[in-house]
Parts: structure tokens; C-alpha cells; sequence
């Protein structure tokens, strides 16, 4: 397994770089347990030992930075955040990994509700697998957040430009998908609204 892991090299890129547009601020730097949302999504990766892990800002970026200061945390700025495009945010990720890595876990930064075991099992099927280009999470036959996309696709997303986005992406390659089997509705929980924020912090 370590030979694997060594061999094929995983960074986790973090979503970080939206208006919170229909939240009125910005959601990511609303409290969140002992953290903020932000902080507390990139603190589970640190916990779930992701040892390369970049958050791409936009608003608010020094303060993003700031909240995500963890020790080999590093950051990307997303020059195009103001157009609200999810797709451009991780395409200025993929544009600064470093040539050693070969694949990506997609992260929402929104998604405070992100698993530590999640991000395990998803990253454990990369291992296990080495020839699959896209892995992941599903539960009740429905895929969700965090999932990983293999080097030899970067390009195509780079390539994109709306009205396509990942979900037309992930639409293309569905052939090339790995799904991994989870037991936890939190891959589909993100915080958009302020309703959604009231609900979240009740579970």
C-alpha cells in the first residue's frame, strides 16, 4: 500500500473562491463548532492525513487565508471568483499542482459536513485502483462530494468554458466513473442559504 501511495501521489484542492451569493455574506466564514465552515472542511482533511492540500480563494481571500493557515496548507488565488463559476476556481487549481501529483480530490468548501471516513474511503479506493481516472462517493445511488479526477483528465477541464461545468463533465466520463459506497447523506450536504446553515447546525 505505502509503494502505491508513493507512486501515485493525491493533493486535495479546496473550493473556496464563491460570492455566497444567495447566503447575503460569505458562508464560508460563518461559525462552524470550534472553527468556521471553512476551517473546520480543510481541518478534516488535515485529519483524514491529506498531505497536500490547496484552497483556492476569491472573496474575502486573506481572510480564507488566515482561516485555513494549517501547516502545508498552501493557496491559490482564483482571479475569475467574481463570475461565480465553480469550474474556474478548479481550473486555477489544477493549473498550479506540481508535476508530482496525479489526481485531485474536489472538495467543497461549503460542505462543513464532510466526513473524515469519506474522505478515507474515497482516497483508499485511489490507492486500490490505479487505473481509474474518475472515484466517487455514493450513497442510495446518488454521487456526491469529495471525488477525485485523475491527471490524464485535467486537461479537459482546463479546456472547458461555460455553459459547460463539472456536472457536464462528469456526464461525459460517466463510463469512467468508480463509485464508492458510503453510508452517509453528508456527501450531498452543502450550505447555500441561510436556511440551509439553521438546518445543518441542528444535525
Amino acid at each position: 500500500m505505502k509503494a502505491n501511495r508513493e507512486s501515485r501521489a493525491l493533493a486535495a484542492i479546496v473550493l473556496a473562491a464563491g460570492l455566497s451569493s444567495r447566503m447575503k455574506e460569505n458562508k464560508l466564514l460563518l461559525h462552524w463548532k470550534n472553527s468556521t465552515v471553512i476551517g473546520w472542511v480543510v481541518s478534516q482533511l488535515v485529519k483524514a492525513e491529506m498531505r497536500r492540500i490547496f484552497v483556492v480563494t476569491g472573496r474575502d481571500a486573506n481572510v480564507v487565508e488566515s482561516l485555513t493557515s494549517f501547516p502545508g496548507v498552501k493557496h491559490i488565488y482564483n482571479k475569475l471568483y467574481a463570475d461565480g463559476e465553480m469550474l474556474h476556481s478548479l481550473q486555477a487549481g489544477l493549473k498550479m499542482l506540481p508535476g508530482e501529483v496525479d489526481a485531485t480530490l474536489v472538495v467543497l468548501g461549503d460542505q462543513p459536513q464532510i466526513e473524515i471516513e469519506t474522505i478515507q474511503l474515497v482516497a483508499r479506493a485511489f490507492e486500490d485502483n490505479p487505473n481509474c481516472k474518475l472515484i466517487l462517493p455514493s450513497f442510495q445511488n446518488r454521487r456526491g462530494h469529495p471525488w477525485i479526477v485523475a491527471r490524464e483528465l485535467w486537461d479537459e477541464i482546463i479546456s472547458m468554458e461555460p455553459p459547460d461545468n463539472l456536472r457536464t463533465f462528469l456526464q461525459r466520463y460517466s463510463g469512467e466513473i468508480t463509485y464508492v459506497l458510503v453510508n452517509t447523506t453528508t456527501i450531498f450536504a452543502d450550505i447555500d442559504t441561510p436556511q440551509d446553515y439553521q438546518e445543518s447546525l441542528k444535525n
